[in-house]
């Protein structure tokens, strides 16, 4: 890769600017997909990173190297293991996080998983995790991450990985749509409770992405094809794509946004079907 640029999806570069540079960020479930993709365009944006994952160190360290190789400048990064979805685990994660960075300045909840089933065929302790993960695991981070914010005085920044799904319906993922609707009001409520206090909590909702999570039909062309087929533009993104959001609302630039999630969907949201009046007439 080229020093102090970054790569676009759909070909060229684009030279990164440091709007990040000396802050210090955490970033939840970070060892692959969209997560690894955040901690990467953050270091190239010059953030110091916090790694964290769950289970897998071998995928966690390889998202260090990443970041590492990714650094514009001078900048620190390491890794903590930790299940969101645990109290005393979280707890444990910001104050070794504080031990070694100081101060957090940024927050990124990333860390989800979903799991597919029929509505009247979930086990309850699938349903239990999925949202302990995806909402609980969101609450106890930001929780931490607010109480940080105010006890040193100064802003704050979150900025939670939402979905498509916090307002578009999935059949057969009920657990994870009810975990993106909560993490959207719980994006707004704390976003208005805290707007005050120099503290600012965003959302970006992606769509079809190119990620592990996501191989099923990434990997089957006939799938692909007909996933592609109800995106507006055409295509599934590039983790890149989801993380340069993320950077955008963690910066300075996103300064007077607050309480919102941008959608980075490719236009899934923009009910697709309706690209051809079928209900109106001409």
């Amino acid at each position: 890769m080229l020093t102090g640029f970054v790569k676009v999806n759909q070909g060229g570069w684009l030279k990164t600017v440091e709007r990040l540079k000396g802050k210090n960020v955490l970033v939840t479930g970070a060892s692959s997909g969209i997560g690894q993709a955040i901690a990467v365009r953050f270091a190239q944006e010059g953030a110091n990173v916090v790694i964290n994952y769950r289970n897998d160190r071998d995928m966690a360290q390889a998202t260090l190297e990443k970041v590492r190789n990714a650094r514009t400048s001078d900048g620190k990064q390491f890794l903590i293991q930790a299940d969101v979805a645990s109290e005393v685990e979280v707890k444990a994660m910001f104050a070794e996080a504080l031990h070694t960075f100081s101060s957090i300045e940024v927050l990124v909840n990333n860390a989800g998983i979903q799991k597919p089933a029929h509505t009247h065929e979930i086990e309850m302790e699938d349903f239990d995790r999925i949202l302990n993960v995806n909402l609980r695991g969101a609450f106890l981070c930001s929780r931490e991450a607010v109480r940080h914010f105010l006890a040193r005085g100064g802003p704050g920044n979150i900025v939670n990985n939402s979905s498509v799904h916090e307002i578009i319906p999935k059949p057969k993922y009920l657990p994870y749509s009810i975990s993106k609707g909560g993490m959207e009001n719980m994006t707004k409520s704390m976003a208005l409770e805290y707007a005050g206090r120099g503290i600012r909590v965003n959302a970006v909702g992606p769509g079809a992405v190119v990620t592990p999570i996501n191989n099923t039909w990434i990997n089957d062309p006939k799938a692909r094809t007909e996933v592609e087929s109800h995106i507006p533009l055409g295509r599934a993104a590039d983790a890149s794509e989801i993380a340069a959001v993320f950077a955008f609302l963690a910066s300075n630039d996103a300064s007077y946004i607050t309480g919102q999630t941008i959608f980075a969907c490719g236009g899934l949201t923009l009910y697709p079907e309706f690209r051809v009046a079928w209900a109106s007439g001409e």
